[in-house]
């Protein structure tokens, strides 16, 4: 059996224990892609130009394409290539895929400040276009990882039931240096809480974040 028919039943098994109307589901679904189209299609439009400086100042600073795309796992594990303003020096996996920790030393000067204000996601708008991503949901993660993780956090996949997102439960409220653990945990809690009123709360703790620096350790 593969990911895919292992998550649709587990889904199924959630849906389920959370007493979710399949209405209201498809309802709240329907919402949420109308809200992503027209919020990435107006936040482009202003993110652009934040784009093309922070590249400029990323090339300045170290060699290599500011743009980069990597393989990530969506809804149900289906691979996509995520968009990012690139934060670290080009050669910050010559030894492997390595989780990326508080003062991480990969991290160049300016990528500090654009992962301190989640500039360097902005490219992710264009994945949410496409379908691939949401404005709010788990952030997607590589397979490499997930199948890491998986082996001592057995439902650590349970991230994959839902699309991911440009921002999160476990962004705003944890932050890059938290454990998958940690992350799984508050992961979770938003896939039993979510709603349209669950996402405005997150997406209005996020523009804090962007414009202030502050809200998530």
């Amino acid at each position: 059996m593969n990911v895919v028919e292992t998550l649709d039943k587990t889904y199924i098994k959630v849906e389920k224990k959370l007493n979710i109307n399949y209405k209201e589901k498809q309802l709240y679904e329907f919402i949420k892609r109308i809200l992503d189209l027209l919020f990435s299609i107006i936040a482009l439009v202003i993110a652009v130009p934040i784009i093309l400086v922070t590249c400029i100042l990323v090339r300045l600073e170290s060699k290599g394409n500011p743009i980069y795309s990597q393989e990530r796992l969506g809804k149900n594990g289906r691979k996509f290539s995520v968009y990012k303003i690139r934060s670290m020096y080009t050669d910050a996996e010559k030894n492997g895929p390595q989780w990326a920790g508080k003062n991480d030393n990969r991290v160049t000067k300016i990528g500090k400040f654009i992962r301190k204000t989640r500039i360097d996601e902005l490219p992710q708008l264009f994945n949410i276009l496409k379908g691939e991503m949401s404005i709010v949901g788990p952030r997607p993660e590589r397979e490499y990882f997930i199948e890491k993780f998986s082996k001592d956090i057995p439902n650590f996949k349970q991230r994959l039931l839902v699309i991911p997102g440009l921002t999160g439960y476990a962004q705003i409220n944890g932050g890059y240096d938290i454990t998958p653990l940690e992350k799984l945990e508050l992961d979770l809690k938003y896939i039993e809480n979510r709603g349209v009123i669950e996402d405005f709360k997150i997406m209005l703790k996020t523009v804090k974040i962007v414009l202030t620096g502050n809200g998530a350790r």
